[in-house]
Order: C-alpha cells, then structure tokens, then sequence
C-alpha cells in the first residue's frame, strides 16, 4: 500500500509541533556507555567509532536514509539540504549532520556518496553505513527500532552529547522553527535574548496564500526544484509547462517510478542527467498535480514579465554608458 507523503508530512509536522519536545525520561539519560562505539563507514569510505569520532563532544542532527527509499528519505534530505544552506558556516562548526542508512547491505559508501552529492551535501555532513549487526544497534540505540525499511523512523533526532540532551524534531514542519531549536541546543545560545521569528514560528507549516499550489510547491517540490534558479537537486522547472505535454506532467507528478517503468524517453533522460536520485512517488492527487501545473506555469509568465520589463532599461542604460 502506498503511503501518501503528504498526508504523511502533514501528519508529522502536525506531531512535532505539538511534540518537538526531549525524549523520554529513560531515553534522555543517554550518555558515554549508552551509545555503541562501533565501527562506521562514512560517504568517502574512511571508517570511524560511532561514539569517539561521530558524536562524542558535539552537537548532533541525525536521520534515518537509505538510498533506494522511494519516497520520503530523498525529500528528508532534500529538506536537511535547505536547512544545511540556511545554517551556514554553523554547519562543520557547532552543528554536524549525520544520516544513518537502515539498508546497510545495500549501501555501500559509493551509493551513499552518490547520493550525498546529489544534494550538494557538504563537509558537516556524514552519511554512514557499516555491518548490518552494527547499524541496527546504533539505530536501535537512537530509538529506531523498525525491522522493516518501510517502518523506518521519518523523523530526525537532535542532540547535544556534551549536556546529555536528546530530543526528536521533524524536517518537514516549520523551517525557521526547525533551525531555532537546533540552535538552542547550545547552551550558550539559549541563555542569549532571541527575537521570536515574526510571523513563521507561530504557524505550523507555512502560509496559505491565495494560489492554490504555492504552498504544496514551498514544501514538497521546493526542497528540490527552483524556478528561474537553476538546478538544484533536480531540474530547474522554469518554463516547464510549455516544453512538456500537460498529460506527461499530470502522469509523471502523480506517479514518477511508473513513468520510468513504461520507459519513457523524457522520464529516463532526466534520471540520467539527474543519477543521484530519482524523483520519489509522492502521493499527489490529480488535484494536487493541476494546482502545481497552473502555480509553476503562473510563476514562469511571471518571471518572463518581469525580464521582458527588465531587457528595454538594460539597453537603453547601456547606450547611455556608450
């Protein structure tokens, strides 16, 4: 049976923040001797201890991957990958992010390294696998106590070893909210008067604005896809309504992996250009595939408008200059 992600998503964010508090008492007295100090492999194949290199003295953002998930493990990524940009040179510094894959036997530190790259993951991050046996006791030790990679937690673990605090938060509720409460796990930035963020901490998710669309495109297609940016993690959607079939798009929104499975000539050509990772089944309605057909569409005549007024004043500026 296939999960619908976004009723999944909107679920979670609906639990964290109602939730985004420690983890419970047994679980929050995690300390040196809870953690196993096990052999892992990062992404660029070197191995290390879990405990003495990974998390030992730091401040931790930890989820659970594998990289053949087909559906909500590219697009936690994806959302970690735009929360990494947010948090800037913090990343590698006082906050470091580590993704546990649950499918060890699969992947190897090639396919992890893959997949990392496909979402321009930097220096702070490590994706790690390492001995079936070894993975799930540090899984289970982080409270991912799934047997089946279906059932694998979707929601990511904060943590700051050196004050022992531990607690579970999710990817997909409020950006802004998200980064502040991996900011107050640091002590020291906790005891500092902070501003509460106008506005996009109080709401859950973001705001609904009049098109319908916009808000579906800034939470699941955003993590990934720009338009008029350039590539991201895939392609950049500018104008994207005019150069595909509006059938092609309905289908391929709907339900990527079948597209590609009928060998289509577009679907395969763009997981070619775009091998990291694939574009994961959502759970899009025929609804939800029209409205963000009609808001990439609105956005595109938009942005050209906006060039086409831009062009004239660039021209006569630069015959002023000669």
């Amino acid at each position: 049976m296939q999960r619908s992600v976004v009723a999944g998503i909107a679920l979670l964010a609906a639990l964290m923040v109602s939730a985004p508090g420690t983890l419970d008492a047994q679980e929050s007295r995690w300390g040196k001797d809870y953690f196993p100090n096990l052999p892992v492999v990062t992404q660029d194949g070197k191995t290390l201890q879990f405990y003495d290199d990974v998390i030992k003295g730091k401040t931790v953002l930890i989820s659970f991957i594998y990289t053949t998930c087909p559906d909500i493990c590219p697009l936690t990524t994806a959302r970690l990958a735009q929360v990494e940009q947010k948090l800037g040179d913090l990343m590698g510094r006082d906050i470091f992010f580590i993704s546990l894959s649950v499918d060890p036997e699969k992947d190897t530190p090639e396919r992890l390294k893959a997949f990392a790259d496909a979402f321009h993951a930097g220096p702070g991050w490590l994706f790690l696998t390492g001995k079936p046996e070894d993975m799930r006791a540090i899984r289970w030790a982080l409270g991912d106590r799934s047997t089946s990679l279906s059932e694998h937690r979707q929601e990511i673990v904060l943590g700051n070893e050196p004050t022992n605090e531990w607690q579970r938060n999710s990817a997909f509720g409020d950006m802004d909210r998200l980064i502040m409460d991996i900011r107050s796990m640091d002590p020291k930035w906790r005891n500092q008067e902070h501003p509460p963020v106008a506005g996009e901490a109080g709401n859950a998710g973001f705001e609904l604005s009049k098109q319908p669309g916009e808000s579906l495109f800034r939470k699941i297609c955003a993590p990934c896809h720009t338009i008029a940016v350039g590539n991201r993690v895939g392609p950049d959607l500018f104008g994207v309504t005019s150069r595909r079939e509006h059938s092609w798009l309905v289908d391929f929104i709907m339900n990527p992996p079948k597209v590609r499975a009928q060998n289509d000539p577009v679907a395969l050509a763009l997981a070619a250009k775009f091998p990291g990772v694939r574009m994961p089944l959502l759970g899009m309605s025929k609804d939800d595939a029209e409205d963000l057909i009609a808001y990439i569409d609105a956005q595109t005549s938009r942005l050209k408008q906006e060039r086409s007024a831009d062009e004239p004043q660039a021209a006569a500026q630069q015959h002023h200059h000669h």
